[in-house]
């Protein structure tokens, strides 16, 4: 399978030039997916190593016949402990694209498409303890009302969750219909835009999304070299806010935390101010990257 077939790579070359690649370094690619970018940063290491994260079985086809490449089958989460496996305790450069996969929205036994019918799974990881099934029947309506705003940014969340609540008292929500029956009469604006924010809203709490992004940033910027890059791909309004504020303070909150001598820790500092965006040919060659937004950071010295 190639890597077109699975996910088209968005910004694929402007990602790998973020990186400043030294030829000889040790780079982490913690969304491999179909390997695009990956491919485009083996291309350009002479000697160097680069390691791979994902979660997903499927990425295991695309892994190329590289000995610098290896691929580690984990949630990017773990990424210092999966590193200090290998024996890695520092990195030149991380790259992070957060996007789904084209491959799994198009597969349509893995529920992550309202356009399949399915039953509503969305775990990127098999191993996952919770679906999009379990939410959906167990979550109390104050907390799907939560992720409904937060990570859908439904404007009519709490309806939208008094529904569910109540439709599942007549019968269990298993199967991808099922749940397009029972919204219908509510669903605002255009259909699809209203869906995909839905289904996207229920995939990252599957995931535990931003709680994963968090940690990644925080270990990936520990281990960065001084001088070493970390490049962020985002298409969500929430992880690009999150993704900046630690580019910029250091913290996921808005006062920045000190050292025990009062300084603010910071470990590092923007590359560019405004996020680079997709060209207009890039966005009508594949439209799921109109959303997406580019951020750079260097680590700081010590």
């Amino acid at each position: 399978m190639s890597d077109y077939d699975y996910h088209e790579a968005v910004l694929r070359l402007p990602c790998v030039e973020a990186l400043n690649l030294v030829a000889e370094g040790t780079y982490v690619d913690v969304t491999f997916g179909g390997g695009g970018h990956s491919r485009e940063i083996l291309r350009q290491l002479e000697g160097g190593r680069l390691f791979g994260f994902d979660q997903d079985p499927d990425a295991q086809a695309n892994v190329p016949e590289d000995p610098r490449f290896e691929l580690l089958p984990f949630n990017f989460r773990y990424f210092k402990r999966s590193l200090r496996l290998e024996a890695v305790r520092e990195v030149d450069g991380v790259l992070a694209d957060l996007g789904i996969s084209s491959h799994q929205i198009d597969t349509a036994d893995r529920g992550f498409s309202f356009r399949f019918e399915a039953e509503l799974d969305m775990r990127m990881s098999q191993d996952g303890e919770k679906d999009a099934r379990y939410i959906l029947n167990t979550y109390r309506e104050e907390e799907l009302q939560h992720i409904f705003s937060l990570y859908g940014e439904l404007r009519n969340s709490k309806t939208l969750a008094q529904t569910i609540v109540k439709g599942r008292k007549r019968q269990k929500i298993e199967r991808v219909e099922q749940l397009l029956q029972l919204i219908q009469p509510i669903i605002r604006g255009k259909q699809n835009r209203y869906l995909s924010q839905l289904f996207q809203a229920l995939r990252m709490e599957v995931n535990e999304e931003i709680e994963a992004l968090k940690e990644m940033l925080q270990e990936a910027s520990e281990m960065l070299k001084p001088g070493g890059r970390l490049v962020v791909l985002t298409y969500h309004s929430l992880e690009d806010r999150l993704v900046k504020q630690w580019i910029k303070n250091g913290c996921f909150d808005k006062e920045p935390e000190k050292d025990i001598y009062g300084h603010f820790y910071k470990p590092l500092k923007a590359v560019n101010r405004k996020p680079i965006l997709p060209s207009a040919e890039e966005i009508a060659q594949n439209p799921r990257a109109r959303s997406a937004k580019l951020r750079i950071a260097e680590k700081i010295a010590d």
